[in-house]
């Protein structure tokens, strides 16, 4: 596709695994401030962990890069396919340097989906394009600025979770961060489990191991145990001044040890000494327990714009787990034998991007 409108901006499909061309969008998206779910290394990351195919759309004007669209095509035997920005991330919707580049890339992005038969499109965050559906009361973000020391961290969350932090500190947990293959095992086992209970199936091992490949200087884990077992652990990225915890959880054990409150209190100490200024919880759904602890924890709830375009007469995409169509199925998810729910779980966790 090279097809140019209106506006003068010419809209291509970007060939993000040529390295000029990667570091010519890397180089934008810095430019830009973006997010790091906009980098063709996230892109390239998704595809290697799971097979769905990532790539993106750039404008240009006489030459000049004007917009940056990336995208996963996410197809799935049971949600659909659709094209989603960004893939198995928080954020990722359309940058440009002008109102005609976004709307070039809209454009673009609506054409490619009708020629390839995808079904619709989700923009993550970003400028909403004309005719576009969009909401702000299905997730929110929560951050804040990391304090200046290890006690006033301590104070800094409030009272009725500091004293949990507390009791888990009085266990004397150890905990280790690192990159390697123990660690990525380490994360998995409590990954694994934690979501399962959750009723929600995991995501590949691959995702994670094919992640801290992508960011070698900006990803580890941390986990907390008991003697030799895992109790919690977390892979978090580092990126523009914030640790973003992004994929954590703990076993059952967890609750009763105050393992994911030692994980979350001592990832804020280990990203401060890694120079990082800010705290980035991620993104939760509005009302969920996930929200609930966050609130609990100090962090301010603000809502999050997406979008999404629906090619005429297909079904919209439905992947919102508190969708009543979804809460017998988590119910039996939750009861699956945790071997069988981590055999069966990534290959439908693929669709969920």
């Amino acid at each position: 596709m090279n097809a140019p409108v209106k506006s003068g901006e010419v809209v291509r499909v970007a060939d993000w695994r040529d390295p000029g061309e990667a570091r010519r969008i890397a180089g934008f998206v810095a430019e830009a401030g973006a997010s790091l779910f906009h980098s063709p290394a996230w892109l390239k990351a998704v595809e290697a962990g799971t097979g769905q195919r990532a790539g993106g759309l750039v404008a240009e004007r006489m030459g000049v890069l004007t917009g940056w669209l990336p995208l996963t095509e996410v197809r799935s035997a049971l949600f659909g396919k659709a094209l989603v920005s960004s893939g198995f991330g928080v954020a990722g919707g359309i940058i440009a340097a002008s109102d005609s580049a976004m709307q070039a890339l809209a454009e673009g992005a609506q054409d490619y989906a009708r020629r390839a038969g995808f079904g619709g499109i989700e923009l993550r965050g970003g400028p909403v394009p004309a005719g576009w559906e969009a909401w702000s009361d299905k997730h929110c973000g929560f951050e804040r600025a990391l304090a200046s020391d290890d006690e006033a961290e301590l104070l800094a969350i409030p009272r009725k979770a500091r004293a949990e932090v507390r009791k888990g500190l009085g266990f004397g947990h150890r905990v280790t961060v690192g990159r390697a293959k123990e660690d990525l095992a380490a994360h998995y086992a409590c990954y694994s489990a934690s979501v399962r209970n959750l009723g929600t199936p995991v995501f590949p091992r691959s995702l994670f191991a094919a992640m801290l490949e992508a960011f070698p200087d900006k990803s580890d884990i941390l986990t907390v145990w008991q003697d030799d077992t895992p109790l919690a652990s977390v892979l978090s990225f580092y990126h523009d001044g914030a640790v973003m915890p992004f994929w954590g959880g703990g076993v059952f054990a967890a609750r009763g040890a105050r393992a994911n409150e030692v994980m979350y209190y001592a990832l804020m100490l280990h990203a401060r000494q890694q120079g990082m200024s800010r705290f980035d919880f991620g993104r939760s759904k509005t009302g969920s327990g996930p929200f609930a602890f966050k609130k609990n924890w100090g962090f301010e709830p603000q809502p999050l714009t997406y979008c999404a375009w629906t090619a005429p007469g297909a079904p919209p995409r439905n992947i919102d787990p508190t969708d009543a169509s979804y809460s017998r199925k988590i119910e039996l998810w939750k009861r699956l034998p945790l071997p069988v729910a981590n055999l069966v779980g990534p290959w439908i966790a693929r669709g969920l991007a």
